[in-house]
Parts: structure tokens; sequence; C-alpha cells
């Protein structure tokens, strides 16, 4: 999919008059957002590589009035009227939406005992625009094989730097290369399937399973669909990581992506020693990004 596609896709949830604006902009314009973002009373933008946010204003050059009932419908049309259906994904502050998009949330929230149960009323909406980048893993696979083989490989930066945008390409290079990939999308947000379809690239021979918590679910692809790699998006939870390393002591390579800048701060962090004491992973790719241009560096562990 063309970003400006996706971007199309992204934007049917926006009510309407907002979504008008948004799509108005010229092609070259929107080709470079990677958000767009809803702050009440503040008015609509959009954010590109450089992280840079454009304001989007009216055919006149007026500020287009952003109320807190246009993030409710927002909200209401990603759920497709059903809030209490994805009550649980609105307290974990996101909303998976088709095609591999994201609707992040942030407002009031209401607790319960020490837990967010819901949002109260909302402030703000990032709509975080899915779009694969075929091709952006083409130099890094020969530095995550050895004699043929993958090896088990990390990728690592911060949040919004193109972690799963990677993660995608490199399991749809894997396929090409004639290796079985199983894919924990807990959130839809890789593959995006649609009645059992991946809407976005993950090519030949990746097995995806969707809708299912990624520790339960990376478990149920290594007994049931026997792949020689297992892929997951976002190392967020202790069930994640010992699923990872009964799959690494099972044999199976392992690729997966986590939030953070370098091995040493992943270290430091309790949930990750359990992956590094193992030894679990051969290869790190790290991210970064400089004047709007991303770069990646991939390096072989000990």
């Amino acid at each position: 999919m063309e970003r400006d596609a996706a971007v199309r896709e992204a934007a049917a949830i926006l009510p309407r008059e907002l979504r008008l604006a948004l799509l108005a902009r010229p092609d070259w314009e929107q080709s470079g957002w990677e958000e767009i973002r809803l702050r009440a009373g503040r008015g609509l933008s959009c954010a590109d590589s450089t992280g840079r946010e454009t304001r989007i204003t009216g055919p006149g050059g007026e500020a287009l009035p952003v109320s807190g009932e246009d993030l409710r419908l927002t909200v209401e049309r990603a759920t497709r009227a059903s809030l209490q259906g994805a009550s649980e994904k609105l307290a974990e502050g996101f909303l998976p939406l088709p095609g591999g998009h994201r609707l992040g949330l942030c407002g009031t929230a209401a607790l319960r005992e020490g837990q967010v149960l819901a949002f109260r009323s909302l402030s703000s909406l990032n709509i975080r625009i899915a779009c694969p980048v075929p091709g952006v893993g083409e130099a890094l696979l020969p530095r995550l094989m050895a004699d043929g083989v993958f090896q088990s490989t990390l990728i690592l930066a911060p949040p919004g730097e193109g972690k799963t945008t990677l993660l995608r390409d490199l399991i749809r290079l894997l396929g090409q290369t004639g290796i079985r990939v199983g894919l924990a999308d807990e959130r839809g947000e890789v593959a995006a399937l649609r009645q059992g379809v991946p809407q976005l690239e993950v090519g030949p021979l990746a097995d995806v399973l969707d809708g299912c918590p990624k520790g339960e679910g990376l478990l149920l692809l290594l007994r049931a669909m026997a792949p020689q790699v297992l892929a997951v998006d976002e190392i967020t939870h202790p069930r994640d990581v010992s699923a990872l390393c009964q799959g690494a002591n099972c044999g199976t390579a392992i690729l997966a992506t986590a939030h953070g800048s370098s091995l040493e701060e992943l270290a430091n962090r309790p949930l990750y020693r359990p992956l590094l004491e193992d030894k679990v992973f051969r290869r790190v790719i790290t991210i970064a990004r400089a004047e709007g241009r991303r770069s990646y560096r991939a390096e072989e562990l000990p």
C-alpha cells in the first residue's frame, strides 16, 4: 500500500469535516505523514518522519476547531460503535484499526485499584499510520544469517522509530528465502489479517495468529505450526519473555522488537534480563533517526 492510500484508510475514522480538510492537502505532503493527531480545543495536525507536526487548516487558512465530541466520534467510529466490546483495549490506551493502523488515546483516566479501566474524558488522539516499506530490511538480512541459518535477532529502538515496519519486512524476506515464520500479532499491526488474509505484506511463508495475547500466541504457534522463526512485535510482559525462552530452547530462532535505545539500557530493566542472561539473541539491530532519516545498525552478540 502506498503512503497516500494508507493515509486515506487511517483517516476514515475521522469526522467528515476534519477528514476532508486533511485529505485536501497536497499529495506530496500526505506522502510524508506518519501520524495524525487531534487535540481537543487545539486543532488537527500531522507528524512526518522528522517528528515535526504541521497544523491542518481550513480552505481559507483558518484554524480547524477540534472538540471533545470530535474525539468521542472518532473513537466510536474506530470501535464501530462497540465501546463496551473494546473496553479492554481502551484501558490499555490504544485501539488497533483495520489495515494495521493504531489509535492512541489520552485524557482523564478512570482507575480501580490503581489500574486504568477506561477514560472519563478524552483530551487527544494519535492515529499512527501503518505503511510497509518493502526492502527496508534487504541490506540487513545477510548480516542476520550464519551459514545460511537465521540468527535470533532483537530490533531495538524508541517508540515510533520504525521497529514494526522493519520487523514486517524481515518476515517477508525470510519467507522469500524459504524460511517459515510464526507471527504472534496480538494487535494486528504487523499483518493486519482480514478474513484470514494479511492486508500488509508478510511474505509467502508466514503463519499469523492475531487477537491472542503474545505469550500464549507464541506457545500456540510453537506447538501447532512448527515455525523455524518465531516473530513478535514489542516484548512487554513476563509471559512474552517466558514463551520466547521456551521457543529458543526448542531450537527455534527468534525475531522480536523491544522499546529501548541500547542493550545496556535493556539490561537494567528486570523484564528483559532472562532473555539476555540466557543469550536468546545472537544479533541486535538498533534504529536511530537524524534529520528525518533513519539509520540501521546490526551487531553480532557474543
